[in-house]
């Protein structure tokens, strides 16, 4: 079976949560680290792959897979190892919705494109307004769903979705003792090995400064 291979950059949220699934599937990959802050996700030969430019884009069983959650879905229903989506109707949904809070309405604010466009003077208190916004939504139906992670007791894709935010929260200064189911989780699932093994400081392409 050919290697997939994982189009990367070590602090995109997005990217991280595919390296948690793959992580948790045991999934062996090969590293192709993308530079966004160099632009290289805007080169003519990664827009050929995935015409918007975006990271990760895992090339997997003939296909360029582009956009986590699918991604991630797709590694759900072809690969063996820990069920990420549950198969009850309910539980699943709160999966999804919990994952799309953090995917649809949260990162998107606090992605380089929208940075660079609010500028330099901004962006700090923009992503501060806004991830804490989000993560007030996000904390209040954890009360409901949340069990050692954040849908029960088993890890599921709402979770690969939760530890990326954090890390961004934290470089936004957001105050987490505000959110404490979401502290709570974050530091279960920090422990755990898939999660250690995923995490932006083990990237070849984390500079070393980032690494301490």
């Amino acid at each position: 079976m050919i290697t997939p291979i994982l189009y990367n950059y070590f602090r995109s949220s997005s990217s991280w949560r595919v390296r948690i699934a793959l992580a948790l599937k045991g999934i062996d990959y090969e590293y192709r680290a993308v530079n966004l802050l160099k632009g290289e996700h805007l080169q003519d030969k990664y827009l050929a792959k995935a015409p918007l430019g975006r990271i990760p884009g895992l090339e997997i069983d003939g296909m360029f897979l582009t956009e986590s959650l699918p991604i991630i879905e797709y590694l759900e229903e072809t690969r063996d190892g820990p069920t990420l989506i549950p198969k009850d109707p309910k539980e699943k949904f709160r999966v999804r919705q919990l994952s799309e809070i953090i995917n649809a309405s949260i990162q998107p604010l606090q992605n380089l494109k929208i940075l660079l466009y609010v500028g330099a003077e901004k962006k700090m208190e923009w992503g501060h307004k806004f991830v804490s916004e989000g993560l007030e939504a996000l904390e209040k139906i954890l009360g409901e769903t949340a069990g050692k992670y954040s849908v029960g007791d088993n890890i599921t894709m709402a979770d690969l979705c939760l530890v990326p935010q954090v890390y961004s929260a934290g470089r936004f200064k957001v105050d987490m003792t505000a959110f404490p189911i979401i502290s709570r989780i974050n530091a279960a699932l920090s422990e755990h090995k898939a999660f250690i093994a995923a995490d932006y400081k083990n990237c070849p392409d984390c500079p070393e400064d980032l690494r301490k």
